[in-house]
């Protein structure tokens, strides 16, 4: 039972007590009322307790400001960035929150110079910028507090890559660390609720994903991922790169999501969507960098036969994808559960590697005989093979071939009865 939960039955044990105490001496004056009030207020703040779930970077934001950096907070919108820099900073008084959305603050931020960042910030020791790749080049802003404000903890989001609003004309090299936020992980939830109770939602998170939104309101999941798709999910790639028929990248995006865990063709998307391939990869790049979608690239090292330029495109939620095309039904109805499973594994396997700081290249396997392995691990010189299938009778056939040039590799079926160990240790 997690802490919030004790609380939570400790404020019942307490209203019982109450309500028997005023019952005995027929108390239904004022005194009650004043305990019917505390007791609905404390347990409004148990019930969010319950709901604040633990984000596995929150040591790492510390970790960058004790070594004197900025600590540059990245990630695609809902994800709960601001909600975590609330969670862990509303409780000290020397913070100065700033908003790149609220245009007096691009105003009061055109012109910096260290001596007026010094004023503004004043006696407060920590700077919190928000959607800060809206400020015009923010780089040498921030390079500025770095520089001569040593003094000074800095924190700034951003809901898409700085690069993706040009303004950055000095990086920050050796000034920041950026930490990315993903939606939740399998483990940040396990921790939270168990693994039993984890094991139990799989198929509620294959099909509706892991925004925090949508994990904590159950029963409103379909209506969340419509408004995300249709409100916050493209704002910075229309706002910054002025796309002039934003109905293509919807149109892209639904194209990605029906051939998740197949080859990607350029070309091909071009013609769906009645662009040409130079314009669909400038789209599919604005749209990584909104972490919306990530590539994987094809590993090729010692056979002639390896696919060497091909790519595969996954979502970084499942929920959005499955929004895109606008199909929730239940996995048993479902007939691309296959690539279902593949997305949220690898997707999975992403926010693993960046949460526990693991280095490791990721790719996928395939030669021009479409002998495949869905997902390879390179890391310290070992290279580690998975494939996914969604059904743990399903046969495997091992590729001769890729154990043949690459006899050290360690191969592994991850199925829905195992998948623990590939997303926990």
């Amino acid at each position: 039972m997690i802490f919030s939960e004790y609380i939570l039955n400790i404020l019942r044990l307490f209203w019982n007590i109450i309500q028997n105490y005023c019952n005995y001496f027929g108390i239904y004056s004022e005194k009650f009322t004043f305990f019917l009030e505390l007791k609905n207020k404390l347990c409004i703040f148990a019930k969010k307790l319950m709901t604040m779930i633990k984000r596995l970077i929150e040591n790492k934001i510390f970790d960058a400001l004790s070594k004197k950096k900025a600590a540059i907070l990245m990630g695609a919108r809902q994800t709960g960035k601001t909600t975590i820099l609330h969670q862990l900073f509303d409780n000290k008084s020397d913070v100065l929150w700033l908003s790149g959305d609220d245009t007096d603050v691009q105003s009061i931020l055109g012109n910096m110079t260290s001596s007026r960042w010094r004023t503004i910030i004043g006696q407060n020791n920590i700077l919190i910028i928000d959607e800060a790749q809206y400020i015009e080049n923010i780089g040498i802003k921030l390079k500025l507090i770095t520089d001569y404000l040593p003094e000074k903890q800095l924190i700034a989001t951003g809901s898409s890559s700085f690069d993706l609003a040009n303004k950055i004309n000095e990086p920050l090299t050796g000034r920041k660390r950026e930490i990315m936020l993903f939606p939740l992980s399998f483990a940040e939830m396990t921790d939270h609720h168990g693994l039993i109770e984890e094991r139990r939602l799989l198929s509620h998170r294959l099909i509706f994903g892991c925004y925090p939104e949508v994990v904590s309101n159950s029963g409103n999941e379909k209506e969340i991922l419509k408004e995300m798709i249709n409100s916050y999910l493209y704002k910075d790639i229309f706002k910054w790169e002025r796309i002039r028929k934003p109905d293509k990248i919807v149109k892209l995006l639904q194209a990605l999501a029906f051939q998740t865990g197949q080859l990607v063709s350029y070309n091909e998307l071009g013609q769906i969507c009645g662009l040409d391939s130079k314009t669909i990869e400038q789209y599919i790049i604005l749209l990584e960098q909104s972490y919306i979608i990530f590539r994987l690239s094809s590993f090729n090292r010692n056979l002639r036969n390896e696919l060497k330029n091909s790519r595969k495109i996954y979502f970084f939620d499942t929920g959005i994808r499955n929004a895109l095309i606008s199909n929730f039904n239940p996995v048993e109805l479902r007939n691309d559960i296959g690539a279902l499973w593949e997305n949220f594994m690898v997707a999975e396997r992403i926010k693993k590697l960046h949460n526990d700081d693991i280095w490791a290249n990721s790719w996928f396997w395939r030669t021009q005989q479409q002998q495949e392995i869905d997902y390879l691990e390179d890391s310290d010189g070992k290279i580690s093979a998975y494939e996914f299938k969604w059904n743990p009778e399903a046969k495997i056939k091992k590729p001769n071939s890729f154990f043949d040039a690459y006899p050290d590799s360690s191969f592994k079926v991850v199925h829905r009865d195992n998948y623990e160990d590939f997303l926990l240790i």
